[in-house]
């Protein structure tokens, strides 16, 4: 009918069972070179063009960004997600690139989705491409091993002519 716990015991037992509890749950610091953060870090949420901005301007950033208004210009970052209601006039480099809008303008990235609200006039130059039923597109589509390379590097020699000789 009753039972003993450890909180009624008496005080000088009770005491050195939390002594010795306290002394096992302690941990050594670790030396300064082994540091691990407590917090894992975070991922920064995307940006957010609103459907209202219109931009006249280059963009570039290594975080992810969402366009649901007008950018006029070139859009560098590691995702870009144009809106339903979005009109990118530029270039679009970037590792994923999920077009909802209408882009007009060459698209380079490693992944890219053209959903079926989709309007891309320009060529798109892409490791793999996903194109949903109902896209409208009209240029050309070139698959390369490294689509972020801006393809202008070294020109290509000319092979010697007959006439050099």
């Amino acid at each position: 009918m009753f039972s003993k716990s450890r909180i009624n015991e008496p005080g000088p037992k009770a005491t050195a069972e939390t002594e010795k509890s306290k002394s096992t749950d302690m941990v050594a610091p670790k030396p300064a070179g082994d540091y691990v953060p407590t917090t894992p870090r975070v991922k920064p949420a995307a940006s957010v063009l609103s459907s209202d901005l219109t931009v006249t301007g280059n963009i570039k950033t290594t975080g992810d960004i969402q366009v649901e208004g007008v950018v006029e210009g070139d859009i560098r970052a590691h995702l870009l997600t144009v809106g339903e209601s979005a009109t990118i006039k530029g270039e679009i480099v970037a590792d994923d690139v999920v077009v909802n809008g209408r882009v007009v303008g060459r698209v380079r990235g490693l992944k890219v989705r053209l959903t079926s609200s989709a309007r891309v006039e320009g060529d798109i130059i892409h490791k793999t491409i996903a194109i949903e039923s109902g896209a409208h597109f009209e240029g050309s589509v070139q698959r390369q091993d490294d689509p972020l390379s801006n393809g202008q590097g070294t020109p290509k020699l000319a092979p010697p002519s007959a006439s050099d000789d």
